[in-house]
């Protein structure tokens, strides 16, 4: 039997909202990670899909079209952003591994040598507390940091 906690479907949208704010959108991690791309699709999806599903409503309701894929359209813009929070929330209790888990150690041992305390975090580390740890190291490291990595 497998002993991990999995979230339900409204705790992975809840960490996925969270992931998506503690994650630093830097161009330098764009080409490392897949985050920066998925966090800003989602923030337009966020905005722009529920007006886009009202209008794509109103406009097959006022050419007298069937009410079926106009509806089923609206849903499948709506569920656009909802997907991106399920993967970043998903992504967040993802656990590191080889190269990026090495890589976490790394960030956090420059922090502690400038002297910022880092507490370990308990258990498997996450790709939650590497956001938490990058959105550190952006705010009070020389933004050079990632050029030594």
């Amino acid at each position: 039997m497998n002993d991990t906690h999995r979230p339900g479907l409204f705790s992975t949208l809840r960490l996925g909202k969270k992931y998506m704010k503690s994650w630093p959108q830097e161009k330098s991690l764009s080409a490392i990670f897949p985050e920066n791309r998925v966090c800003r699709a989602t923030q337009f999806g966020i905005r722009f899909m529920p007006p886009i599903a009202i209008f794509i409503l109103c406009w097959q309701l006022a050419f007298h079209a069937q009410i079926g894929p106009a509806i089923a359209t609206a849903v499948f813009a709506c569920s656009l952003p909802v997907q991106g929070l399920w993967w970043l929330g998903k992504r967040a209790c993802k656990p590191l591994t080889g190269g990026t888990l090495e890589w976490f150690h790394t960030i956090r041992e420059k922090l502690q040598t400038s002297g910022h305390a880092i507490n370990l975090p308990q258990g498997e580390v996450t790709y939650q507390h590497l956001a938490e740890l990058l959105m550190r190291a952006f705010k009070q490291l020389d933004k050079a940091f990632l050029d030594e990595l």
